[in-house]
């Protein structure tokens, strides 16, 4: 027992000493936490990253919407299987948006380096506007985003990703031919035509100097692959009978130079933009096979063995200016405001027929039967430029092988009001002519005429030329702040040129039939609710 007690003890004095040791083992004072400190140089939002001298801001916004005769983001049904009007078109569009963004900033001896970086989270309805095969299965072609819209899929889209440093941008920026408002002088709608719009970003380099006073010029240069350019049609290859063109744009051989001058005031803003725009072809003969009649999206203006041999027509350049205005402070109310821009463009087409993405090509919708024809139709093609190769038989003999430049003009803006601090409401609109010189309307009304339409009325004609207009109404309540729901209706105009009719073939589903050459009409309606953080 005395053997049991005198272990017992002996533990437990064992015990002790260790607890005695690792107590003297423990830091005297314990090391002080690094809390997060607001950043206060660069407005709200922004905090010291820890450790560093680096602020940063994280926010966005998360946003449903849902577009009524339409595509997403009220877009209007100007072409496809929602422009025909077909069993195949959706009658309602929708997509679920959560953009985050992350913007850095550090003073240094040079001024602030700045980094901004977008990107967004989303889920559309499965091909947009239409369940037509073509657009939603694995068939050909296919719409490659269509195929993320599925169950439990959607997908990353990269806006803005740039970094800033002593006056000059480096990386996916707004164009320095671009106004703070891009297409949103007061709309809703991705799509309001009439003027330039890189709202989600384009590859860029650019250097802006600030002259005091608000008055600052940017000069840049723009990779015009994605954004910029339109087509060059080859018209070997003629226009589908819904005025579809082949593009037949050579590679990229020189970035779009682009600039402005700019003027910040208390009474609001005025910018005078200008880009420079190369136009060049690829070759003059192109593979023709496979380009039925009615197709709207054209399998060729492919090389050839005999494309090299061939020859190309000469590069031209091509251009744009802008003028933008936005007036503050006006007699309506407190916080209202006017913007409008005009565009001119030669060869730059993109500049005034632009959306949030590309450019709507071709036009095309399809209304009421006129008397003795299954339905009327009105199209436009959206080009920088045109040619015919020199030498050829047929409709385009006497051609002159050189590119004719297309000109486009358009105006845009909004009246902005707010009612009381809860509600707000804009009235938008725009105008947008495109047009093309003597020589191409002669070559592709030939080229036309001959390959797609049949038996033409007496009072058949061909014209290229089109403008569109657009004007609609939006209303906005915010209950709280940062958190908005609006209701926005648009309604778009198609003034083609040709008149009569004759007998063509759409693309399916529609049947060949005789088919009046109108003037068309849509309205679209979208609803959206964002929350901003």
């Amino acid at each position: 027992m005395k053997m049991v007690k005198s272990l017992i003890l002996g533990s437990a004095a064992g015990l002790l000493a260790m607890g005695g040791a690792q107590a003297a083992d423990l830091p005297v004072k314990a090391k002080a936490v690094e809390y997060v400190r607001i950043c206060s140089l660069y407005g709200a939002g922004f905090w010291y990253i820890p450790g560093t001298d680096t602020c940063m801001k994280i926010g966005g916004y998360l946003r449903v919407d849902t577009t009524f005769n339409g595509g997403i983001y009220n877009s209007p049904a100007w072409s496809g299987d929602a422009g025909q009007h077909n069993r195949y078109q959706d009658y309602f569009s929708a997509r679920s948006r959560m953009a985050l963004t992350v913007d850095t900033r550090t003073a240094t001896e040079y001024g602030v380096v700045r980094t901004f970086g977008q990107a967004d989270f989303q889920f559309s309805t499965l091909g947009n506007n239409t369940m037509n095969p073509n657009s939603v299965n694995g068939s050909l072609p296919v719409a490659s985003s269509n195929l993320l819209d599925t169950p439990g899929g959607g997908y990353v889209a990269v806006e803005f990703v740039f970094i800033q440093f002593a006056g000059f941008t480096f990386g996916k920026s707004a164009s320095a031919f671009a106004t703070p408002w891009h297409g949103y002088p007061g709309n809703n709608s991705s799509f309001l035509l009439g003027g330039h719009d890189t709202v989600t970003g384009v590859n860029n380099i650019q250097y802006t100097a600030q002259f005091g006073n608000g008055v600052s010029g940017t000069i840049g240069l723009d990779d015009p692959t994605v954004f910029d350019r339109t087509v060059v049609a080859n018209l070997t290859v003629p226009l589908t009978s819904q005025g579809a063109v082949a593009n037949a744009y050579a590679g990229v051989h020189a970035p779009d130079i682009v600039g402005n001058i700019r003027i910040d005031q208390a009474w609001g803003l005025f910018q005078i933009s200008a880009s420079a725009h190369e136009v060049n072809a690829s070759y003059n003969v192109l593979n023709t096979v496979g380009a039925p009649a009615g197709a709207t999206a054209l399998p060729g203006a492919a090389p050839t063995g005999l494309s090299e041999l061939s020859g190309h027509p000469d590069t031209k350049w091509g251009g744009a200016v802008m003028a933008a205005l936005q007036i503050k402070n006006i007699p309506t109310g407190p916080g209202d405001d006017i913007k409008f821009d005009a565009t001119f463009a030669k060869g730059n087409t993109k500049q005034v027929i632009s959306t949030s993405s590309t450019s709507p090509n071709p036009f095309s919708l399809f209304g009421s039967p006129g008397f003795g024809s299954y339905q009327s139709l009105g199209f436009g093609a959206v080009t920088d430029g045109v040619y015919a190769p020199a030498g050829l038989a047929g409709p385009l003999f006497g051609a002159d092988g050189k590119i004719h430049l297309t000109t486009a003009w358009g105006v845009r803006g909004a009246f902005n009001h707010n009612w009381d601090p809860y509600w707000s409401s804009s009235l938008f609109g725009s105008y947008s002519s495109v047009s093309y010189d003597n020589t191409a309307k002669f070559f592709i009304c030939s080229t036309f005429t001959a390959a797609r339409v049949a038996a033409p009325s007496l009072d058949y004609s061909c014209n290229p030329d089109f403008n569109v207009s657009q004007l609609g109404a939006i209303t906005r309540w915010t209950p709280v702040k940062n958190l908005t729901f609006s209701a926005e209706v648009m309604w778009f105009h198609l003034d083609q040129k040709f008149t009569g009719s004759g007998i063509i073939t759409p693309s399916a589903p529609k049947p060949t039939a005789r088919y009046d050459f109108q003037d068309q009409d849509t309205v679209s309606l979208n609803v959206r609710v964002q929350r901003n953080f």
